[in-house]
């Protein structure tokens, strides 16, 4: 469905990703690990078209989008869920769940797709007059995430959704992510919780100083003794 293919990219002089390959399937969720610095955030960007690659192209549902600008690579159904949730402050939930659907310029599908969205996060339902920056942290992630759901997204790109989250709070947004997929949005997932990415993973890639260094099954990277040392401390 989606596919990055040999992909070269970096900022200025400044190369950071190196013939780069990954594949994203039908209802998948695959995870993108590494630690900082290792290229992830560099990825999402040539996917999403804020980035264009020096080399290689991205592939998706059988056309190359790399060349397209970022609004239409949204149109063709990639929403791209940013670290750091970057959600309207100053906006009403419902507000921020509006940006999200502007795709759709029939105004009864978009309020289909918000009563959908809001059907999915019942909390934002009760809070959907309310201003995100006075939501808790764990609903303002929430609503990053239903505002990138409300474009109605063949794929979505989560970005370190965990980020910043208390601990307690993380069972609940993993468990959102495998709700989505259940309804049928296919997930790539940025993630520095190694041990719950690779979980919810059908299957993932380690990325290391801007090169794949080893992919396979999410249960099978789990129990590599690179993944154990680099990054559960085993």
């Amino acid at each position: 469905m989606l596919e990055l293919r040999n992909v070269r990219a970096g900022y200025g002089d400044l190369p950071v990703l190196f013939d780069v390959s990954l594949k994203v399937e039908r209802g998948e969720i695959v995870s993108l690990i590494g630690s900082n610095g290792a290229g992830k955030s560099t990825v999402v960007n040539v996917i999403t078209g804020l980035l264009k690659p020096i080399e290689g192209e991205v592939v998706f549902i059988g056309e190359r989008i790399d060349l397209l600008p970022p609004h239409q690579v949204v149109k063709r159904g990639i929403s791209h869920i940013p670290e750091g949730r970057q959600i309207f402050y100053n906006m009403s939930v419902l507000e921020n769940l509006k940006m999200g659907a502007y795709t759709e310029k029939d105004p009864k599908k978009k309020r289909e797709q918000i009563d959908w969205v809001l059907s999915l996060f019942p909390i934002l339902q009760e809070r959907k007059a309310q201003k995100g920056g006075t939501l808790s942290g764990g609903e303002q992630q929430m609503l990053a995430i239903a505002r990138g759901m409300a474009a109605r997204p063949k794929v979505l790109i989560l970005d370190e959704p965990s980020l910043g989250l208390m601990p307690k709070l993380l069972p609940k947004i993993f468990s959102l992510v495998e709700e989505i997929n259940r309804n049928g949005v296919t997930i790539l997932l940025v993630e520095q919780n190694v041990r719950e990415a690779l979980r919810l993973a059908k299957r993932g890639y380690v990325l290391q100083t801007g090169k794949v260094v080893l992919e396979g099954k999410g249960s099978e990277l789990l129990e590599s003794p690179l993944i154990k040392k680099a990054y559960l401390g085993l």
